[in-house]
């Protein structure tokens, strides 16, 4: 037993058996869930929270945090949403939004690693000033009046796999490959594990402090996309408690709030618990005050299971 334990903690196996418990337990309690239509529409569900945990798990493996995601999709959607409206060019509005969700990592990140603010305090304020700048935008109504093909993006398939879905699914492949196979990410795990030894180790900790808050808003921004064309209008309100989900599947996937310990693929895993979690409530006619309670509890314990492991080192 203890041998099967320590094979489970070495691949990360964890997240990954409770998912297939997960799903087993809800095909037996709705005979709808395990049907073809359901399961992309999961998959479809989780595709933008799959695009925020992506970034979250960049920024929590050097041990920060990044609760502005929310507010930087909404701004960035707004603007881009904005621009279409007034008939400009979707793909160079789309390139505006990303580069606003950008600008928004970027200011992040510059308190973070230069002003040496804490990444909580950080991103709460800029989570805050960024909704703000959202609804000065927006005069707090939506945006309506969208290009017709901007739709596809959000609401098409190909070969019947959502767009979005395919678009969560190369992101994710990306990530892998930068986390795992690069420079780049050995180096995130070095700033996690400890940032003063990777400075002494010559690691410009401050540039890459920056650049994960930089590919978290531009995620954030990709995620805001999706979400507009989906709704076919940018809302002043998008995104609103999205940070939560995006940094439960995080941990829910293995990464250690810590940081320095994780992997995308588990960050993968938690994104599909949270969307099978919230699409099996919705089958089973769960009311949603509880759906909420539920979801705090599941945060509760990803955390608690999250010191425990660090406890434990």
């Amino acid at each position: 037993m203890e041998r099967f334990g320590a094979v489970i903690r070495r691949y990360h196996l964890g997240p990954l058996i409770g998912l297939v418990i997960l799903l087993f337990v809800l095909s037996v309690l709705s005979h709808q869930f395990f049907t073809f239509g359901n399961l992309r529409n999961v998959a479809l569900q989780t595709s933008v929270n799959a695009l925020l945990a992506v970034g979250m798990t960049f920024v929590i493996l050097t041990a920060g945090i990044d609760l502005s995601v929310g507010s930087s999709l909404a701004l960035s959607s707004a603007i881009s949403a904005g621009l279409m409206a007034s008939h400009l060019n979707v793909w160079l509005s789309a390139l505006v939004g990303i580069a606003v969700g950008a600008a928004c990592g970027l200011l992040n990140g510059v308190f973070v690693a230069y002003a040496r603010l804490a990444p909580f305090i950080v991103t709460l304020g800029t989570m805050t000033l960024y909704r703000g700048l959202t609804e000065i935008y927006t005069n707090g109504n939506p945006i309506f009046n969208l290009p017709n093909g901007f739709s596809n993006f959000g609401s098409g398939s190909v070969l019947s796999i959502p767009i979005p879905v395919i678009l969560a699914a190369l992101v994710f492949i990306l990530g892998w490959i930068t986390l795992h196979r690069s420079t780049y990410g050995r180096r995130i795990y070095a700033i996690g594990g400890n940032e003063r030894v990777a400075y002494l180790a010559g690691v410009p900790v401050k540039k890459y402090l920056v650049s994960v808050y930089v590919i978290s808003g531009v995620l954030a921004s990709i995620a805001g996309l999706v979400l507009t064309s989906r709704l076919s209008s940018a809302e002043p309100t998008a995104g609103t408690g999205y940070e939560l989900d995006a940094i439960t599947a995080v941990v829910l996937g293995g990464t250690s709030l810590f940081g320095g310990e994780g992997a995308i693929l588990g960050t993968l895993v938690g994104a599909l618990i949270l969307g099978v979690i919230s699409n099996g409530l919705n089958l089973l006619n769960v009311n949603s005050f509880y759906q909420d309670a539920i979801k705090g509890l599941i945060i509760l314990a990803a955390i608690m299971l999250d010191r425990k492991k660090a406890n434990s080192r």
